[in-house]
């Protein structure tokens, strides 16, 4: 009997220290084994127009308002704009960390568009030797005025669906540098199932560049740029080239600050574009920084968590 609870007394003694191990790694956790993804390239999930490196996370709805008000150009007495404006609203949502799908509405030509976007290569700080980001964003867009609110369509012309409807599709490139540097490229395609003039392609082939400068814990400074390959787009004729020798076609260009608040990221900025979807910013964009054809703007993000993802089991 003595012999036997001696037995048993030593057989505790050499489990105490392991299962104390065990309490001690669950307390500090297990050391990390898979790749560190890169984080926090931009601010959030557009630069200013465009779409950025970044993702909505898995189970947060992203409640979106773009608002910009009119060109500066149009005097004091429109208090430079400030009496006019245009706004978008917009739910964005991440489906998994990789995927996220998103829908807005404009009073742009009463336009509302939607959006999927996949990250599919994703730049890591270790564990991989993956350097860069890439995701791939395919979007549509349907204008919803009357036809005798547009003044180009003309009554003589049948007014199908499928007339109101483009596409765009895009592969967002970049790389976060260093802590406050990051920068992007976005090959992209926008198709327009009907164009205003004879001369003008439906399909767009463009090319946008992007940057972030982070200047403190809190704000950043963001430009973008979009560049439309030639003989795409109509461009200027001569007589209306001598009422106004920046008319015509302009290239997208913004530049602006994020800050961040809590929950919030409050994007404010100076652009040429109108619209703020892709077939109206890339394709449509008529406003000369040279004349101060220049709207001031602002996007407010807003994040909620919807759904809480299970966590993986260790």
């Amino acid at each position: 009997m003595i012999r036997n609870l001696l037995f048993a007394a030593c057989c505790a003694t050499g489990l105490l220290p392991a299962l104390a191990q065990d309490d001690l790694l669950q307390l500090l956790g297990e050391e990390e084994t898979g790749p560190v993804f890169t984080n926090a390239s931009f601010k959030t999930t557009r630069v200013i127009n465009g779409h950025s490196l970044e993702n909505t996370a898995h189970g947060v709805l992203d409640f979106r308002i773009n608002h910009r008000f009119g060109t500066l150009d149009i005097g004091v007495e429109n208090f430079f704009g400030l009496d006019q404006s245009e706004v978008r609203i917009g739910f964005d949502y991440g489906i998994t960390d990789r995927l996220m799908v998103g829908i807005g509405r404009s009073g742009y030509q009463k336009t509302v568009d939607g959006f999927a976007k996949y990250k599919f290569l994703r730049q890591c700080d270790s564990g991989c030797g993956m350097p860069l980001t890439a995701a791939l964003v395919a979007s549509s867009s349907v204008n919803t005025m009357t036809a005798q609110e547009v003044p180009w369509y003309g009554t003589d012309r049948q007014d199908y669906f499928t007339h109101r409807l483009g596409y765009s599709v895009q592969l967002v490139l970049g790389r976060k540098f260093t802590e406050k540097f990051t920068l992007q490229v976005t090959p992209g395609l926008v198709h327009r199932n009907l164009v205003q003039y004879a001369e003008e392609k439906n399909d767009v082939y463009n090319i946008g560049f992007a940057g972030r400068i982070k200047l403190s814990k809190r704000v950043a400074l963001n430009a973008e740029y979009f560049y439309v390959l030639p003989n795409q787009l109509r461009e200027a004729t001569t007589a209306e080239l001598a009422i106004d020798e920046n008319a015509g076609f302009k290239d997208s260009f913004s530049i602006g600050f994020d800050i961040e608040t809590g929950g919030h990221v409050f994007q404010l900025h100076f652009t040429n574009s109108t619209g703020m979807f892709e077939r109206a910013f890339i394709t449509e964009t008529t406003n000369s920084w040279a004349d101060r054809q220049v709207h001031y703007g602002f996007n407010i993000s807003r994040v909620f968590t919807v759904h809480e993802p299970k966590k993986p089991k260790v």
